[in-house]
């Protein structure tokens, strides 16, 4: 990560949105940028209600092929609510006309890249994202109005070799 961090002081971020979770608060410490950071509740990871705690291969021993981008989590959020909640904050994002800064989790960070690009909700499950990475969201310099990824999964070892 501490390779992360020069490259980010010279982004200047008009606003910087971080999760209510101690986690992506903290990340948000680690690239300095906590003094100016909003927190944001659409921001928060998947409620994985009954399934907390659990890993995924553990879930699918009880029950095979289940899917949180397809299935969601009983007692807590099924994929139409992160999908509200990404879209929710893609809207504010698209009135934003400088660079911002999201610090956020796992899968609602799949989430959010999928929904960015129009894609349905089930289509998250095609992204991976590494705990500490860093995903650029941005426009098509082509055509302005097509969202798109323009980086992904970026972590201190990737982003080094690829500088």
């Amino acid at each position: 990560m501490r390779a992360l961090i020069p490259w980010l002081t010279h982004v200047q971020f008009g606003l910087v949105l971080s999760s209510p979770l101690q986690r992506a608060r903290r990340t948000c410490d680690l690239f300095r940028l906590r003094r100016q950071a909003e927190i944001e509740p659409d921001l928060a990871e998947w409620d994985y209600g009954d399934y907390e705690s659990k890993l995924s291969s553990d879930i699918r021993q009880q029950r095979p092929g289940w899917n949180v981008f397809r299935e969601g989590c009983p007692r807590g959020e099924m994929p139409a609510q992160v999908c509200e909640r990404a879209d929710r904050l893609i809207a504010r994002l698209c009135m934003m006309n400088e660079n911002v800064a999201l610090f956020s989790h796992g899968q609602f960070g799949l989430a959010l890249a999928a929904r960015w690009i129009g894609l349905p909700m089930v289509e998250a499950q095609h992204f991976s994202i590494d705990t500490a990475s860093i995903g650029i969201l941005g426009y098509n310099s082509a055509h302005p109005q097509v969202r798109v990824v323009t980086l992904w999964n970026a972590t201190p070892t990737r982003f080094a070799s690829s500088a």
